[in-house]
């Protein structure tokens, strides 16, 4: 029986486990991926570990942190610049554009195990990369030599058949997957494209699809590594990086789901879940306050020069804001040399950084309950900065519409103005300027290097031993499709996540501004927290912090429906306990402020036991649980985490 693409990667690369479905399996990383907003914490983990090598090929980049209000975001770039010249880490400095858009620019290959600290990592998977995002623990471990564990995936096969019409783009495509698969009950799986329709999609293209397979909680998305690929990896300049990589004859999948390009129609995310998804003829009308194009997802060569011919000759609409933010320095100097930065501005538009900017909250915040239509792949409530706004995801051809119309407009509908379509080529040969990057110094240089640490650079707390028992509160009781952003949000407070006892005074502020201080009260009284939740809980980011600042604060275990891949993994590795309904009816037992005891918790995860009773001791119930937890993972949560589990072992893995 043939394998898959996705079966073979892993395959190739397993070091612990067999090759089982549902089963836990340790691989060997070929490349690790940090941005500024969650390097800071890798790294010091990496140094907290007792780390002194780095095992892979690591790149930092740093695109997130880039507004500088105050001196917190300037120190982090100085303290992962210093970092990186002392343990022989790629540095992209500040500028130099988006990790994901960058990275498939320079250093994604075909075939390689790739993770990194952020959740669009699976952008890479456009080159036929099996790229995942993870925790930044996860990425400290794997650095140092470690193996990467993941749930060995089931495989969907998306069969493309057919070819886009004009005015339809990747965009629409992903946003047409994600209203099939939607946001939750995909956990445990990973997507791999297929079918004659793949050879039409350029690499741009197959890119913005598997950065947006992040929204729908699988493992990864990739492409295989075929002509397409070859020929993207020879426009920039690395054709030696190219292999074969396509699935056997016979290869066999979980699921199937076939999809006809030719028939999609541009799609349209509506407020706030990337898979509320319509047509964009269905919600035509709608005025539009602002525009927003770029982002990891949509700031590529080809999506700007769409956007650029469209607009020629047009002015933005009188009271609609745009902006532009492309992806990296090369897409700047390619679409400058070709002309689309020029019509960009003679439009209107605001030229913003190469950085994550507006998709993450912390710039060009839409004003209050306004219509934001943005070409990034999250438009969950409050994201953008703005509590009220109202954040519709699009492609590059309908911001383009809106850009000019004032409304959401159905981009076909542009012919009749007398906007031609334009399919955009690639250019025969990408600029190739590496001025931006500081590469790795010898070993002996190195050791010469005192790494920066600035007074907002504090370190990472650990955690203490799991209690025999678990007794205390259920602080904060929440619904479904809670976020990482609800949990532990972004924006204004990014510029503390070098500093977890300040950044923790945010944790669930969206949701209850009085959870710090109470949960910290609980703590110093010798109570246990539990976070009581719905369905898909801590989807969204990768951000670890959404389970270190609960730790910090003494969250002991989670409760929930269900729980998301990364941010389940993310409570492991700081000994927060993952537990889930075993009947989802008893959440409704349960009230925020309940009295909750686990008894004889640590017995029961020695032991190894499935299923635990909780009780709730206001209500006099019992509740069963689910242990979400493998038996690698009890062992570490049982000591308060990875980082001290691991540190114990001298950073030896």
């Amino acid at each position: 029986m043939g394998k898959n693409v996705i079966e073979k990667i892993i395959d190739s690369h397993i070091v612990e486990g067999v090759p089982k479905k549902g089963e836990e399996v340790g691989i060997k990383v070929d490349q690790t991926v940090t941005q500024d907003a969650t390097g800071t914490a890798v790294y010091l983990e990496f140094e907290a570990i007792g780390f002194t090598d780095v095992k892979t090929e690591a790149v930092s980049y740093v695109d997130h942190n880039t507004v500088q209000v105050g001196f917190e975001n300037a120190d982090d770039h100085k303290y992962l610049r210093t970092v990186a010249e002392k343990y022989g880490i790629t540095f992209s400095r500040p500028g130099n554009g988006i990790c994901h858009q960058v990275h498939l620019e320079r250093f994604a290959k075909p075939g390689k195990v790739l993770i990194g600290s952020d959740s669009h990592t699976p952008t890479a998977g456009g080159v036929g990369s099996l790229a995942i995002g993870v925790g930044g623990l996860d990425v400290a471990v794997a650095m140092g030599g470690g193996p990467f564990y993941l749930t060995y995936p089931k495989v969907i096969k998306i069969n493309l058949t057919g070819k886009l019409q004009s005015w339809v783009s990747a965009k629409d495509v992903i946003l047409k997957v994600l209203e099939i698969l939607t946001t939750k009950g995909n956990v445990g799986y990973a997507i791999e494209y297929g079918g004659d329709g793949v050879k039409d999609l350029s690499v741009p293209d197959r890119a913005t699809i598997t950065n947006m397979g992040a929204e729908t909680g699988v493992t990864g998305s990739l492409f295989p590594s075929d002509e397409v690929t070859r020929d993207f990896l020879r426009r920039e300049v690395r054709e030696n990086d190219w292999i074969s990589l396509e699935p056997d004859p016979g290869a066999t999948y979980d699921k199937v789901i076939d999809l006809n390009l030719s028939e999609i129609e541009p799609m349209i995310a509506l407020p706030h879940s990337p898979d509320n998804v319509k047509k964009v003829s269905e919600v035509e009308g709608t005025r539009v306050n602002q525009v927003a194009v770029g982002s990891c997802t949509n700031s590529s060569y080809r999506d700007l020069m769409t956007v650029a011919n469209i607009l020629k000759g047009h002015v933005a609409y009188k009271d609609l804001e745009f902006g532009v933010a492309p992806g990296s320095r090369q897409v700047i100097e390619m679409i400058t040399e070709n002309g689309g930065m020029e019509s960009l501005i003679k439009a209107g538009a605001r030229i913003m950084e190469t950085a994550c900017g507006f998709c993450i909250g912390n710039s060009f915040s839409p004003g209050s309950g306004e219509v934001s239509l943005r070409t990034n792949n999250r438009n969950f409530k409050g994201r953008s900065g703005t509590s009220d706004a109202n954040v519709f995801l699009v492609s590059p051809e309908t911001a383009a519409a809106a850009v000019i119309t004032g409304e959401i407009t159905d981009p076909r509908k542009l012919e009749s103005m007398g906007i031609k379509y334009e399919d955009v080529k690639l250019p025969d040969r990408f600029i190739k300027d590496d001025s931006m990057y500081i590469f790795p110094l010898p070993k002996e240089e190195r050791e010469k290097v005192v790494v920066f640490s600035g007074p907002n650079i504090q370190p990472i707390p650990k955690n203490d031993p799991l209690p025999l028992t678990l007794k205390g509160f259920a602080t904060i009781k929440v619904g479904d499709k809670v976020t990482t952003d609800h949990i532990m949000p972004a924006g204004q407070y990014l510029k503390y996540r070098s500093n977890i006892p300040k950044y923790a005074e945010h944790v669930f502020e969206p949701l209850d501004p009085a959870f710090a201080s109470k949960a910290l009260e609980n703590k110093e009284k010798g109570f246990a927290n539990f976070v009581i939740a719905g369905e898909s809980y801590g989807q969204g980011s990768s951000r670890e912090h959404a389970a270190l600042c609960p730790m910090y604060l003494g969250v002991k275990a989670v409760i929930a429906k269900t729980i998301e891949r990364i941010h389940l993994a993310n409570l492991a590795n700081f000994g927060i306990v993952p537990l889930q309904f075993v009947n989802s009816a008893d959440y409704d037992l349960i009230d925020q402020g309940d009295e909750i005891e686990i008894p004889d918790i640590v017995k029961s995860l020695e032991e190894k036991k499935d299923e635990i009773t909780a009780f709730d001791r206001i209500k006099n119930k019992e509740i069963k649980l689910k242990v979400m937890l493998t038996d690698r993972q009890r062992n570490f949560v049982l000591v308060g985490g990875l980082l001290p589990y691991t540190g114990k072992l001298g950073g030896k893995v």
